[in-house]
């Protein structure tokens, strides 16, 4: 029954966005609410502009319709729907600037920074308050540390770094949706095992959205997700993580995600240090574009670094 539960949730949420799209990319498009491309990027990717963005709304929309459907209404479902629809408003406001001032640069990141910052801390406050541990495990073993009060430190890094890290990787069609699907996949799965049901639903039903988002995102994309997508699902991510007690367990999960931090902080380290930089241009799916690679090539073996990144943080937590 509760297998059933996890795929009736990712076919309502996958339908639900499905259905979503076709009535929302147009009026994202009369409304002219299209991406702006960077100029410093790659020179295929100029094409694009106009292309509607904030399609994270549709995302967003599939998701709660189904957790709302098919979940308890639990602290669990609370923290995780207020930490993605918190980064999400923030990624939308991001967005929405950036449409109105007609260029890349929406939020300054002061501004960003505070806004993550906030929701962070009600997220913790909710957290403690509620009587969840404050405690981490090593993966693979049954070793637990309890954090205390460094907890906080640790919520507040990991929410800012998995909503950054998963915002730096939206920079190809499909490259993000693809991934996130599998790593809450993975997710989904771990929550099962657990007896963690809300959280597992969730998952799946994340897994749904960004699935039907996929079909309107995969080259060439119709619709990019923006960071109304990007960052609620970077929040999702972490909120889980913290939920399941799979802290660092995150780092293996979402190893393509944190690839693509390091090839931006390696790059800007290096230019800054050396005057000299190490990839042609990052995040790192830039420089294998740059290299020759098709965008669609450069997506598929993103994806498939994910499953394996994923299979390899279900075995440590779950077969091992």
């Amino acid at each position: 029954m509760l297998v059933r539960i996890l795929f009736f949730s990712i076919a309502a949420a996958f339908l639900i966005a499905v259905v979503l799209a076709p009535l929302f990319i147009p009026i994202l498009r009369r409304l002219k609410f299209g991406q702006a491309i960077r100029e410093e990027g790659p020179k295929g990717h100029q094409k694009k502009a106009g292309t509607p963005t904030m399609g994270g709304i549709i995302i967003l929309l599939a998701l709660t319709f189904t957790v709302v459907k098919f979940a308890n209404q639990s602290v669990e479902v609370f923290l995780l729907l207020f930490i993605t629809l918190g980064y999400g408003l923030i990624g939308f406001l991001d967005d929405f600037i950036k449409i109105m001032r007609k260029r890349n640069l929406g939020l300054t990141a002061k501004q960003k920074l505070i806004g993550q910052l906030l929701i962070g801390g009600i997220f913790y406050y909710v957290y403690i308050r509620s009587g969840f541990p404050t405690t981490i495990s090593i993966p693979g073993t049954r070793i637990g540390i309890d954090l205390g009060l460094m907890y906080l430190p640790l919520v507040i890094i990991m929410t800012l770094g998995s909503s950054n890290a998963v915002n730096l990787t939206d920079g190809l069609d499909g490259l993000l949706a693809g991934t996130s699907a599998i790593a809450f996949s993975a997710y989904a799965v771990i929550a099962w095992v657990n007896s963690q049901m809300d959280i597992a639903i969730f998952s799946a039903a994340i897994v749904g959205a960004v699935l039907g988002f996929l079909v309107f995102n995969a080259h060439p994309a119709k619709v990019f997700m923006g960071d109304t997508g990007s960052l609620a699902l970077g929040g999702a991510l972490a909120g889980i993580a913290i939920l399941t007690k799979t802290e660092i367990l995150l780092v293996i999960i979402g190893g393509v995600f944190v690839v693509e931090t390091l090839s931006v902080i390696i790059q800007v380290l290096s230019f800054k240090t050396r005057k000299k930089r190490v990839f042609r241009m990052s995040p790192i799916h830039h420089h294998y574009e740059l290299g020759g690679w098709s965008e669609w090539r450069v997506v598929v073996t993103f994806w498939l670094a994910g499953l394996v990144c994923a299979g390899l943080g279900v075995y440590i937590e779950v077969l091992n």
